[in-house]
């Protein structure tokens, strides 16, 4: 089975090359940050999907359902409102703009030490979410094939990060439009098949599972009780929120958007995006489903952790590798394409930030060809920092994974993003001009302010758990803040 798997994933590497090969064809400074502005909004609302899912998707939704059944919809339903907000509000601004790096926005609205500070917070926001995803990938793959071979951790977590750099390195977002399409298809059929693959061990059709999970309680959306932390309309809020956020004001994202040849396809993708997840989220925890009744017939034994809980990340690739060896490689194949869907992007958006907002390359003429030159250069010298820091992050995680990551990605983001909100926020619906040397203090304090209230909460607030709407609160913290350090607008 292990030599089986080593070869599919040899093969689908070597085709993200061949399409890295097509796409990078004569790419230059232009297709790595801007893609030329020539990609096809359907294929970028497509690939966009993949993305966004991640391995964190790929193995926490299904595993989720265990324990929260599937009170992750909410969440989703959120999800669809950020977009409305994100094609309607920030994408037209960012057009107008003409922008590269989404934080020149800072610059223009407040100053230049605002400009660097909502690109710090976006570069550890960005490579610690995405480290965590990529270290869900590597994670997995050691525990079910490495680990067997006798290979150490970091070995596959080398492979991966030097494959990605290998195949982002020319053709930066203009590549990566077309490989997240790719590796879109092989995350969505992995999920699909496995579903297939378990109502087939057992006999049973998609309705018999739907009405055997109902009867058990798993099909269970909206938790009511207002003080839990997935109470639906806390689910709801947070959702809408973090695709502001992490979406909306995210470099990674915004900028496969604003490869697009316009405004409004640009718009087309996102409203298209967001419909579609509410149709892969349902795929996801169907598949969780099925993986809980395949357990529930057989009697296989969930992986459990020292302390005999149940192992939320562990569920999917345990049943995968027991079913079969067509389970398992579409699995594997599945989980691969979401580690390199959610770096390669990744590494191409802080590259992108750190050029452009800390090395100011959009203030230079980019017709001269030494500038030209220069900026190439250094381009691909910061391509490969961030590479070679992205795999100190994988590695110096491991011996905090103790829960699901979803779970964790969220509250990462919570604290990381929230700034960032309060920011725009503050920008775009309000005419005061901030003292642009405070913003930095302002950014540190929110989000400190708002772990110590998260650990007290139920201590200080009649037992209330806060959940993912630690973002809104640290947005509001951060608005404040910047309201405090404000005067009046002159023209």
């Amino acid at each position: 089975m292990e030599l089986t798997i080593l070869l599919c994933f040899i093969i689908y590497t070597l085709l993200l090359f061949v399409v890295m090969h097509f796409s990078s064809k004569g790419s230059g400074n232009e297709a790595f940050f801007r893609g030329e502005r020539k990609s096809p909004w359907f294929v970028v609302a497509y690939g966009m999907i993949g993305a966004s899912l991640s391995g964190v998707t790929f193995m926490s939704v299904p595993g989720g359902v265990a324990s929260g059944q599937f009170t992750y919809m909410p969440m989703v339903f959120g999800y669809v409102l950020g977009y409305a907000v994100i094609a309607l509000v920030l994408l037209p601004l960012y057009y107008k703009l003409n922008l590269t790096s989404i934080y020149s926005y800072l610059q223009q609205r407040f100053g230049a030490a605002s400009e660097k500070t909502g690109s710090l917070f976006f570069i550890i926001s960005r490579l610690l979410g995405s480290a965590l995803r990529m270290y869900l990938v590597v994670f997995v793959l050691y525990e079910f094939m490495f680990k067997a071979w006798g290979i150490p951790f970091w070995v596959p977590a080398v492979v991966f990060i030097v494959l990605i750099l290998l195949y982002t390195f020319k053709g930066g977002i203009k590549t990566v439009v077309w490989t997240d399409m790719l590796q879109t298809t092989f995350l969505l059929l992995a999920a699909a098949a496995t579903v297939v693959a378990v109502l087939s061990e057992l006999d049973m059709s998609l309705g018999d599972l739907l009405s055997q999970s109902s009867d058990q309680g798993y099909t269970r959306m909206f938790e009511t009780d207002v003080h839990h932390k997935k109470y639906y309309l806390k689910q709801i809020l947070s959702g809408m929120f973090i695709t502001i956020t992490m979406t909306g004001l995210d470099q990674d994202m915004m900028q496969k958007n604003l490869s697009c040849k316009s405004l409004r396809d640009a718009q087309k993708n996102v409203m298209t995006s967001s419909l579609l997840f509410i149709v892969v989220n349902i795929l996801f925890l169907f598949l969780g489903a099925a993986l809980l009744a395949y357990s529930s017939a057989t009697g296989f034994a969930l992986p459990v952790n020292e302390a005999g809980a149940v192992v939320a990340d562990k569920i999917f690739p345990s049943v995968a590798f027991h079913l079969s060896t067509f389970t398992a490689v579409v699995f594997v194949l599945g989980m691969v394409a979401a580690g390199y869907s959610s770096a390669d992007g990744t590494l191409a958006a802080l590259t992108t930030t750190f050029c452009f907002n800390f090395l100011d390359f959009g203030s230079q003429d980019e017709s001269q060809p030494t500038v030209a030159r220069r900026q190439l250069r250094t381009r691909r010298w910061v391509h490969v920092s961030f590479a070679l820091l992205y795999l100190l992050v994988i590695m110096a995680f491991r011996p905090f994974h103790n829960q699901s990551l979803i779970d964790t990605l969220f509250d990462v983001a919570g604290f990381t993003y929230g700034p960032l909100l309060g920011m725009y926020a503050f920008g775009l619906f309000t005419r005061r001009q901030v003292r642009d040397k405070w913003v930095p203090l302002i950014a540190i304090i929110s989000p400190v302010v708002c772990y110590i209230l998260k650990l007290n909460s139920q201590d200080w607030l009649w037992g209330y758990q806060f959940g993912f709407e630690i973002l809104l609160l640290n947005g509001l913290l951060t608005m404040l803040g910047l309201y405090l350090a404000s005067i009046r607008y002159k023209k």
